[in-house]
């Protein structure tokens, strides 16, 4: 079956665009803002007669995606097509200055997400909901899929803990589309904006075999390293890795889609130590020994032992497969086979200078404190998820549309 995005919806059927008549239009969009003929969102708009287009913004890795590394800054330019201003949110500002916000009248957002509370598309979001909010703008979400689909997964984030990977108390692993968390923002934080969400037709993120991911339509990275839906998936885990020591994958093909590498870590002993303790967690997908070395990032130009994660195919079920508490499993794995390793990454996070890189990224403390906890069971973090996880469903009922 097709699944019509959003932006589909909104070029097919001149009734939705009626509103936008004699208003000046922007659009926040990035690499991934396509149709489903593959025309970018900012082309298929600006050919509607009814349609101004006034701005655009782009977020972090910028509106073309070239930027391949957390904390490198966009510029703002003039695009060279339709001759309007492209404001960068992630250069001099995160927010939406009163300037820029004053060069439209209602701002499409069409960014795909990939459903995980640190992925900085959803923050962006609030900031935009938040610099329009009483100004009597509106702001339209062109909703799109969450590709991990329904699962909730992690800790709620803690009061004191929100930065640009903390857009608010949620847990890691969300469950939402932004359509549908916009509206969750707008409650949250008593914001006044004139907010719609031109929904999907045909999404059903609960069957298979693509779950979150309509098989009709083809994958394009959201950001440089978003590189397949396999990383999507098991991003919500993966993604922890940046405040460690350990690699990633950045500098190879396949980031983001390991629990680790690192040249002085046997991928072979972790292995057989998440198995002894914790099988559970490691339900849902295939875990593979493999080698890696690093073009740049952490471990350069050093072969790297890993585990490669494989949440697809024959391997993946949608049902199982917790990739948070996989890589939790993981680093208490390194931790109980390498007392002393050096595994927490101290250095800037995201712009935040004073709290270790895994908190910002966890918002809080609790899984580190787990991993170094000696005497810590699988099953102390997981009644601490599992309290959050439960009343996050409760919560986001109210919200969802599909």
């Amino acid at each position: 079956m097709t699944v019509l995005f959003g932006i589909d919806r909104l070029i097919a059927d001149p009734a939705l665009r009626q509103p936008l008549i004699g208003k000046r239009v922007a659009l926040v969009a990035h690499p991934a803002s396509v149709t489903q003929d593959l025309t970018h969102s900012l082309d298929a708009l600006a050919v509607l007669p009814e349609v101004r287009l006034t701005a655009a913004f782009g977020p972090q890795h910028g509106l073309k995606g070239d930027k391949q590394d957390n904390m490198v800054e966009s510029p703002d330019f003039t695009d060279p097509d339709h001759h309007i201003p492209v404001f960068s949110l992630y250069g001099e500002v995160r927010r939406p200055t009163a300037a820029m916000i004053d060069h439209a009248d209602v701002f499409l957002f069409d960014l795909q997400d990939l459903g995980c509370r640190i992925y900085t598309f959803v923050t962006t979001l609030l900031y935009l909901l938040e610099a329009v909010s009483g100004t009597g703008k509106a702001v339209w979400v062109l909703d799109r899929p969450n590709p991990a689909g329904r699962p909730v997964e992690g800790t709620t984030l803690l009061p004191g803990h929100e930065s640009f990977v903390g857009a608010g108390p949620m847990p890691m692993r969300h469950g939402l589309t932004l359509g549908e968390m916009g509206r969750w923002f707008i409650d949250h934080y008593g914001l006044d904006v004139d907010y719609r969400v031109i929904a999907m037709e045909g999404w059903a993120p609960d069957h298979g075999p693509g779950f979150g991911w309509p098989e009709s339509r083809v994958w394009i990275n959201p950001s440089p390293n978003a590189a397949s839906l396999n990383m999507a998936r098991a991003y919500a885990g993966t993604v922890m890795i940046e405040g460690a020591t350990l690699s990633e994958g950045r500098g190879t093909t396949r980031p983001l889609e390991v629990l680790f590498g690192a040249p002085d870590v046997s991928a072979r002993a972790v292995l057989a130590e998440m198995q002894a303790l914790a099988p559970q967690w490691m339900a849902g997908c295939a875990l593979r020994e493999c080698w890696f070395e690093p073009t740049f990032h952490k471990h350069v130009h050093q072969a790297c032992s890993a585990l490669m994660i494989h949440a697809e195919g024959r391997f993946y079920d949608h049902g199982a497969f917790r990739p948070w508490r996989l890589q939790a499993l993981a680093f208490k794995a390194i931790r109980r086979l390498y007392p002393d390793y050096p595994l927490w990454r101290d250095f800037p996070y995201e712009y935040v200078t004073d709290r270790l890189a895994i908190d910002v990224i966890n918002g809080g403390p609790a899984l580190r404190e787990w991993v170094d906890d000696a005497a810590a069971q699988p099953g102390d973090l997981d009644a601490l998820a599992a309290r959050d996880e439960a009343a996050w469903i409760d919560q986001m009922r109210a919200y969802q549309i599909y």
